[in-house]
């Protein structure tokens, strides 16, 4: 019976494009990978403030995403080759959401403090546990909706400002469209790839062409054509080179991985405590501190993805 289930499990990895992890111990293999992902993403808001120093909004994602898919693309070739992606269209309309996601995010940070984004955009967790039944027709179990209440509260106490209420400026509004865009993004993506035949790898490649795709077109629409140039500080192409390897290559990669095998609610989740992490990163590197109540919020957070990490996949 365990050889059973081992052939099956290894039959779901190689179909989605990570072979593997049949070689890798059993343990919570997935969401341990989230968590790495949201260790990068909670410290790409900085990193992405002091990006948009040298380039503008549009050419700064098409840059991110055009490097991307050059990255994937001897990949993408290879298992095309194979007949690994006869449904590779599937790939399309969560690319065109992704891109809407990622414009209404660098819009939204570009005008707003890195603590009102990450309590807005780590929304998403709630919202992806309202729409995964909408749009999946799935159950939600009532313990892990308590527990995404859990991690969003503890989100407000991390990055809590003093106020009593939050103004919400124009560049917010952005961060909140894209909250709600990445709970769309995770749940129709749920619902388009199951059982279809397209690798991870295919799917993040594609995504991450109509993202750069639709950031250059809207950049030479917008801008003129001789304000349109690559930076030449160093120090933004390492910016750059991290965003992409870490922040987008291997986070979409893992997202999509994840998205295929548990719930996407599961999922948004333990990829909201992005946060958390952007704190410890302040901490660490920037030598800020935390305040009681920035602690409590982080071991709420702590506290619901220790929790989730545990449960089934489901």
């Amino acid at each position: 019976m365990n050889t059973l289930n081992s052939t099956a499990s290894n039959a779901v990895d190689k179909r989605s494009g990570f072979i593997f992890t049949e070689y890798l111990p059993k343990f919570p293999l997935t969401e341990m990978l989230l968590l790495l992902v949201a260790i990068f993403w909670g410290t790409s808001y900085g990193l992405t403030k002091e990006a948009l120093i040298f380039t503008s909004v549009l050419l700064f994602i098409a840059i991110r995403f055009s490097l991307t898919s050059l990255c994937m693309a001897p990949v993408v070739f290879k298992e095309c080759r194979a007949g690994r992606n006869k449904d590779w269209k599937v790939a399309i309309s969560s690319g065109l959401i992704l891109s809407a996601i990622f414009l209404f995010e660098v819009y939204g940070i570009s005008q707003t403090s890195a603590s009102n984004a990450a309590f807005l955009i780590s929304l998403s967790v709630i919202l992806t546990a309202f729409f995964e039944p909408l749009i999946n027709r799935s159950k939600i179990s009532p313990s892990l909706i308590w527990l995404a209440i859990c991690s969003i509260v503890g989100v407000y106490c991390l990055t809590h400002s003093g106020s009593a209420t939050i103004t919400l400026n124009t560049g917010d509004y952005f961060i909140l469209c894209a909250a709600i865009l990445r709970a769309v993004m995770v749940t129709v993506t749920k619902r388009l790839t199951e059982g279809k035949d397209i690798t991870t790898s295919t799917l993040t490649a594609i995504q991450s062409f109509i993202v750069a795709f639709s950031a250059l077109t809207l950049c030479f629409i917008t801008q003129p054509f001789s304000d349109i140039h690559l930076p030449s500080a160093m120090s933004f192409w390492l910016t750059m080179a991290y965003l992409v390897l870490c922040c987008t290559l291997f986070a979409f990669c893992i997202q999509n991985y994840a998205i295929r095998k548990i719930s996407p609610t599961k999922v948004s989740l333990l990829m909201g405590s992005e946060p958390l992490f952007g704190a410890l990163f302040a901490v660490v590197w920037l030598n800020e501190s935390f305040t009681v109540l920035q602690m409590i919020g982080g071991g709420l957070i702590l506290a619901s993805v220790l929790v989730t990490s545990m449960r089934a996949n489901k």
